[in-house]
């Protein structure tokens, strides 16, 4: 009784097994038979405005239905193409991530199209404390002195630019570090005109930027600030009275009653007699 419950038991593993074996068998299969094709994947960490080499790339199959949009299949496609994003180990190469084809390397090819860069002096303090890495973004602020106007004060601190891409720190464009770098010069992304406002901005005044998060979009419009605000010197002005209305008393003058003017009395009447003396004529009146 013992020994044909035990080969019962026996067999029953048996069957389960062999079931679980066949299963196994048709899951591998089915796996093999998924369709796969080749991407164009970086062999090493590419830096930002590097021109690709067959070197910095490789070849992996990759599923035909999850294919990435603008991969490569062929690493010749990829010869001298100039980088515009990094591209870490590993992750595929991607037409977004590139730049047109005949584009020079360097920091050129990273410019946006209808954009500039545009290089200014910084020190430890103008530039965040070496916190103002590439690919953040800054405003940048001036601080000058205004016209002197009638003994008016003159200093004052404007922001100029806001949402100022940092392209590099000195001669690094690289933006996957993290570490503050304290360097003498900051290169920014910037439309012609705002070049030019950062231009004349640099020369009538000091420059600070000031480090903002990537996320913040938002615009903020400021009056900026004087010394005397700041301070809170500034001598309040005095509110200007607001007119009063003004009464305008009207006098009517009445027409003078009409004169009456009195006729000349009739003249006396008088008695009168002609004479005529040796042909003269004359009249006595009595």
């Amino acid at each position: 009784m013992r020994n044909a419950k035990a080969l019962f038991l026996l067999a029953l593993a048996v069957i389960f097994g062999l079931a679980a074996a066949y299963y196994a068998t048709l899951w591998v299969a089915q796996r093999g038979t998924i369709q796969s094709s080749k991407v164009a994947v970086a062999a090493l960490d590419i830096e930002l405005g590097s021109r690709i080499t067959p070197q910095m790339l490789t070849l992996v199959d990759w599923p035909a239905g999850s294919l990435p949009p603008g991969a490569f299949d062929e690493v010749a496609k990829l010869q001298d193409r100039v980088v515009k994003q990094a591209i870490p180990r590993g992750d595929a190469v991607l037409e977004r991530k590139l730049s047109p084809p005949g584009t020079q390397g360097g920091l050129s090819a990273v410019i946006a199209e209808g954009k500039r860069a545009m290089t200014v002096r910084v020190n430890d303090v103008v530039g965040v404390a070496g916190f103002a890495l590439p690919g953040n973004y800054v405003d940048v602020m001036v601080n000058t002195q205004k016209d002197q106007k009638a003994g008016a004060e003159s200093q004052i601190s404007v922001t100029v630019l806001e949402q100022v891409l940092v392209l590099a720190v000195a001669q690094e464009a690289g933006r996957d570090d993290t570490k503050p770098k304290v360097v003498s010069a900051v290169t920014l992304e910037l439309s012609p005109d705002e070049a030019e406002r950062l231009d004349l901005a640099r020369n009538v005044g000091t420059l600070s930027l000031v480090l903002r998060n990537q996320l913040d979009k938002e615009s903020v419009a400021t009056k900026g600030i004087t010394r005397d605000q700041l301070l809170g010197l500034q001598k309040p002005v005095a509110p200007v009275p607001a007119p009063q209305p003004r009464t305008v008393r009207v006098v009517m003058k009445a027409e003078p009653p009409p004169v009456a003017v009195m006729a000349a009395p009739p003249a006396p009447r008088r008695d009168c007699v002609e004479i005529i003396s040796h042909g003269n004529r004359s009249v006595s009146c009595f």
